[in-house]
């Protein structure tokens, strides 16, 4: 039976252990890391973790081989997206089986790409690596790549130079050398309440915030003439949408909060702060004169987050490896989803995006992945534990 063979059942099952802890962004991953962490432990592996600031949440970090530069990192998020109001056809937290297809929430993005590498662990930790093979697993990604940074910087600073970063985003296991990056932000207007006859008493935080929305939708079809032709990313202009808003109580009083939330994509080389100037003088026009009106109101930009774009590199150690690896002599190949390929980047690591499934059935009901996509998978991680233990060409070619 070849590795891949081992390889590819034994990831099945882990993903059927991984599945099965509703780590939904809002929840804690600390029992999922536990679980890994046993599981790792069993191998003869050491772990560390780098946890938020309260350790309600973690990432996790370990080494398999000679603690040398060179290595590879195996890079994944353990959050997934809700399930909330979604019509699945299966309990989203048990890997369902079925026509070629495994279900259930994260099967695609992205614990599988993380059962993936677990089930390489055993291969990987039986033989003398030339080589170590590195794993980072991540919390909060879903809701703006929150926790990899200090991770990152963990490895920057106290971990041998790694070679090369494969993020398991889904891509069909093919390469995927660029993504757009993703800035969300929190808008809070605050005015002041009065009955709706009587406008000139108070502020209304919803007149208000649709005059800044009103600014973003201008803005957003703006950007949309501005096509680069070149640009590999579809669509190929920075994209801008309000996703969620709220405000007032009552139809006939004058609202005294309104709440919006937007996110600006921006493909690699757009400044999200310079694409944003006129909303943001925008924004302080209107709280003075709020505040002129109702001392105890204003606007509140607040940044939630700010991901980094994800540039193609030329002659990537990375993609050269996951190309190599994937058997992929396909295209130069981008993402319009951002995720943590920008963040390693930033921190001076060659990077590529390469898992297992199609973005098209991420954050979906009834999510999967197909088996022919972890058979695939397991492929790949047959031949990184052959060329990390046999020497084979080296990650920067």
């Amino acid at each position: 039976m070849s590795t891949a063979e081992v390889i590819a059942p034994r990831a099945i099952d882990l993903l059927a252990k991984l599945v099965a802890f509703d780590t939904t962004s809002r929840r804690s991953n600390l029992a999922l890391i536990e679980w890994v962490e046993a599981y790792l432990s069993g191998l003869g592996v050491a772990s560390r973790r780098v946890p938020n600031a309260d350790a309600t949440k973690t990432n996790l970090m370990a080494t398999i081989g000679p603690n040398i530069e060179g290595g590879i990192i195996l890079s994944g998020h353990t959050d997934v997206v809700p399930v909330d109001g979604q019509p699945w056809s299966t309990d989203p937290f048990v890997l369902t089986q079925k026509d070629g297809r495994l279900y259930g929430r994260g099967t695609c993005d992205m614990k599988g790409f993380l059962a993936l590498a677990l089930a390489a662990a055993p291969e990987l930790a039986a033989r003398p690596l030339k080589r170590p093979v590195h794993l980072a697993f991540s919390y909060d990604e879903e809701v703006g790549c929150l926790g990899a940074p200090d991770m990152i910087a963990a490895f920057a600073s106290q971990v041998p130079r790694a070679a090369a970063v494969i993020v398991g985003e889904p891509t069909l296991m093919q390469a995927v050398s660029g993504h757009k990056g993703i800035s969300t932000f929190r808008v809070t207007v605050t005015g002041r309440e009065a009955h709706s006859s009587m406008t000139h008493l108070g502020v209304s935080a919803n007149m208000i915030a649709i005059k800044l929305m009103g600014h973003l939708s201008d803005l957003a079809d703006r950007l949309a003439t501005e096509v680069d032709s070149t640009s590999l990313f579809v669509p190929p202009w920075p994209t801008l949408t309000i996703g969620q808003m709220s405000g007032g109580t009552a139809v006939n009083i004058l609202a005294r909060e309104c709440v919006f939330l937007f996110d600006l994509r921006c493909p690699p080389g757009r400044d999200p702060k310079a694409i944003l100037a006129s909303f943001f003088e925008l924004a302080e026009r209107l709280d003075a004169q709020i505040k002129a009106r109702a001392p105890e109101g204003g606007v509140q930009v607040e940044v939630r987050s700010l991901t980094p774009a994800f540039a193609p590199e030329a002659d990537g150690a990375a993609e050269s490896l996951a190309r190599r690896l994937a058997g992929d002599n396909g295209p130069p190949r981008v993402a319009a989803y951002a995720a943590e390929a920008g963040q390693f980047q930033g921190a001076g690591f060659s990077t590529v995006i390469c898992g297992p499934g199609s973005i098209d059935q991420a954050h979906q009901p009834n999510e999967y992945v197909e088996i022919s996509q972890m058979e695939r998978g397991a492929a790949f991680m047959a031949r990184l534990v052959s060329e990390m233990s046999d020497m084979g060409p080296s990650p920067n070619g």
